[in-house]
């Protein structure tokens, strides 16, 4: 049965909320101004409005904002609890498993010594440390000077996954290399910490441990990982995707988040692992779905960040209480329990980033990133009071630590990877990533293909092939309403060689109709084949139709004329005209894409109407003022060839005058020699079928050379016009 808050009580907790919030975010965003990573003013806020600070200033003040009721310090660690699920969830979405497999050996070596070094030396200061700071608890009992030790040496060894992800992607380093081996190492920081904790409550409750429970806990991890990436990621990826066939805008994706970061949340804490590492392993599970709203990550990062982690992080500041370090040995020992717990980690993170072959820089970044603790550490904490191992005194140190090190973490991590760009192998990876992610159509998504089993098809999977970055998957859809021979398939899956590709015959006589269906499922373009010559109409009815329909990017592969053989031969030289337009700029990716692949020699050309064939710098040679059109050309063909260059493309640039558009691309693309022309088009409709321009339709009747024509989605209105 609920039980009602009283209304004072429900009043207290509103301005705890509105306080922490309001001063986290204030001085989270004071540190941001000065470089540093914005959990260091959430943290100090906590630290501020604590027993540390506010209580001793105003002891009254601080009573009342922190009555201490059972009811509401639940209230406001559930709201702490779920901000750090919601953290947690957004690192699984920005971990990259393909990656941390690649760097597998390093990640088993750093989370190796990261863990067992730091757990040596907080073993030693356990034995070390003063009588004084025992608990109750443990007086009188033989032995039990192990028990504390071991609780010491568990919380200065393990590592805060989430405090580590918070800042990493604060500094922007998530992608780095060290960046995803210190999420997986922080990720194993918590199970182990986890279950040694479990471990040694047991132990410290009744003199021994249960070994049979240890075994349930640590098969149902495996079990509970092993599901979540099989049955679970398809019961996920059919929910994503009934919501994208329904229509459902990004509320029915954030259900589907939300709720499994509930269900895996249940499954880890019931297993005794606690909810968040569930909500991790559902971020990574979420994210590894096609049918993946992309607007997701960004609606969970901004709510975490503008209350749920602020709140999480102050409401870890308030549990400091300072003022029971009150004697010089208490402080003392306070740095030395400090100095081990950061020493002891970074030489075991160091150490192992050593053994598995990265550099010192590397080796220096990973031990700054893992001394930063967090939540586990104070739950650590107070088990241990709670079970009579730490007195409090021994408490205020050990919960101190998480405070300090995440400081010291966040500044040192700064410090060390200021001026490092990684190995070239690294810096071309976040160049490439760095490029896709502002791309229009050229992007890691998944491509639909459909197959006329001809060779229509086979020249549009080679500019697929050229165009896409190898990890963006393919599928293949066959439209000839029969099964098509299997050779044919097999020559598209050799053309797209070392790229996931997949296979489906659709059903239906709307053969358009159904790719258009089939293109809501989570594909970033459709790039479609069209023969030379169709009767009654440019393309075919089919694209025709699609272009319509469809609301995903549209890439027409025209292939080139008079080719006696299926496969045209590798691309030499491109022609790209330039223009202010999105559907321009996303041509210029494919062909920017071809060239960096190839080494296509690209051409960039702007035409303006004027004096037929004469170049555009020959009208203005004899000093006359430049009309403001050209001045408009030469920035447009200056910044496409810029964006060019900076992905190594081969390039050159050309501005020409012609009283037709159409005709000057042409004339252009044949002193050129030309194989290939990577257009960009307006769609509109024009007597009920889709209209590509007059100079794009010009361009596909009379050019010979392979004709790339990117199309757009256009807004419909309500009404549907």
């Amino acid at each position: 049965m609920l039980i009602p808050i009283e209304e004072h009580a429900l009043l207290i907790f509103w301005v705890q909320l509105l306080v922490l919030v309001a001063l986290a975010r204030a001085l989270g965003a004071l540190m941001r101004r000065i470089g540093l990573p914005s959990v260091i003013g959430e943290l100090g806020a906590g630290l501020i409005l604590g027993p540390s600070i506010f209580g001793r200033i105003w002891p009254h003040g601080f009573e009342e904002f922190l009555p201490g009721d059972e009811a509401g310090s639940a209230a406001l660690l559930a709201i702490s609890w779920v901000g750090v699920a919601l953290l947690l969830v957004v690192t699984g979405f920005e971990t990259d498993l393909a990656l941390i497999q690649k760097l597998g050996r390093a990640a088993i070596l750093v989370t190796a010594f990261s863990l067992i070094v730091p757990f040596l030396g907080g073993l030693a200061v356990g034995y070390l440390l003063p009588e004084a700071f025992l608990g109750l608890g443990l007086e009188g009992a033989g032995g039990d000077r192990t028990t504390f030790a071991l609780f010491v040496a568990v919380a200065l060894s393990v590592s805060s996954l989430a405090v580590i992800a918070k800042i990493l992607s604060e500094l922007g380093l998530m992608r780095r290399d060290f960046g995803q081996i210190t999420v997986a190492a922080g990720m194993a920081n918590d199970v182990v910490g986890w279950v040694l904790l479990a471990i040694f409550a047991g132990l410290a409750s009744s003199g021994g441990f249960d070994v049979v429970e240890l075994g349930k806990t640590l098969g149902g991890l495996a079990l509970f990982t092993l599901l979540a990436f099989t049955v679970g990621q398809r019961l996920i990826d059919n929910s994503l995707r009934n919501f994208l066939k329904s229509g459902s805008d990004v509320s029915g994706a954030l259900t589907v988040a939300v709720l499994t970061m509930l269900v895996f949340g249940v499954v880890t804490q019931y297993l005794g692992v606690e909810a968040v590492l569930g909500a991790f392993v559902a971020g990574v599970v979420l994210n590894r779905s096609r049918f993946q709203n992309p607007e997701v990550l960004h609606h969970l990062e901004s709510l975490t960040g503008a209350f749920f982690a602020p709140v999480f992080f102050a409401t870890a500041g308030l549990r400091v209480d300072l003022g029971l370090l009150n004697n010089s040995e208490a402080v003392l020992w306070a740095a030395v329990v400090l100095a081990v717990a950061l020493i002891a980690k970074f030489v075991g993170a160091y150490t192992g980033a050593l053994a598995a072959g990265q550099s010192k820089r590397a080796g220096t970044a990973l031990g700054a990133g893992l001394n930063a603790r967090g939540a586990l550490e104070i739950v650590i904490a107070t088990v241990a009071l709670g079970l009579g191992v730490f007195n409090d005194t021994a408490y205020t140190v050990i919960v101190l630590v998480p405070m300090v090190t995440t400081v010291v973490a966040s500044v040192s991590l700064r410090y060390v990877v200021r001026d490092w760009l990684g190995s070239e192998d690294e810096q071309e990876r976040l160049q490439r990533e760095e490029t896709l992610s502002r791309n229009l159509i050229v992007k890691a998504e998944r491509i639909l293909l459909p197959s006329m089993s001809g060779p229509a098809s086979i020249a549009a999977a080679q500019v697929l092939q050229f165009s896409w970055p190898p990890e963006a998957p393919v599928s293949i859809v066959s439209v000839t309403g029969a099964a098509p021979a299997p050779d044919d398939i097999k020559v598209l899956e050799n053309v797209l060689y070392e790229r996931t590709v997949e296979h489906r015959i659709l059903a239906g006589t709307d053969v358009a109709a159904e790719i258009a269906r089939e293109a809501k499922l989570g594909y970033g373009a459709i790039v479609v084949g069209v023969a030379v010559d169709h009767e009654g109409g440019l393309l075919s009815p089919m694209v025709d139709q699609l272009l319509q329909t469809t609301t995903v990017p549209v890439i027409i592969v025209r292939r080139a004329r008079n080719l006696d053989r299926p496969l045209p031969g590798a691309f030499t030289r491109a022609l790209v005209p330039v223009t202010g337009t999105a559907s321009s700029k996303a041509a210029q990716e494919i062909a920017f894409s071809i060239s960096q692949d190839l080494g296509t020699e690209l051409l960039l050309n702007h035409v303006l109407p004027a004096q037929p064939g004469l170049p555009l710098k020959n009208l203005f040679s004899r000093g006359e003022a430049a009309d403001p059109s050209t001045e408009v050309a030469e920035r447009l063909v200056s910044e496409a060839k810029a964006a060019a260059e900076g992905i190594g493309a081969t390039v050159q640039t050309s501005i020409v005058a012609s009283p037709n558009t159409a005709q000057g691309i042409v004339l252009t693309a044949n002193r050129l020699e030309a194989d290939l022309v990577v257009v960009g088009a307006a769609l509109r409709s024009v007597d009920g079928r889709p209209f590509l321009g007059q100079t794009v339709e010009t361009i596909l009747e009379r050019c010979d050379a392979t004709v790339v024509v990117v199309t757009m989605p256009r807004l419909r209105s309500d009404d549907g016009h």
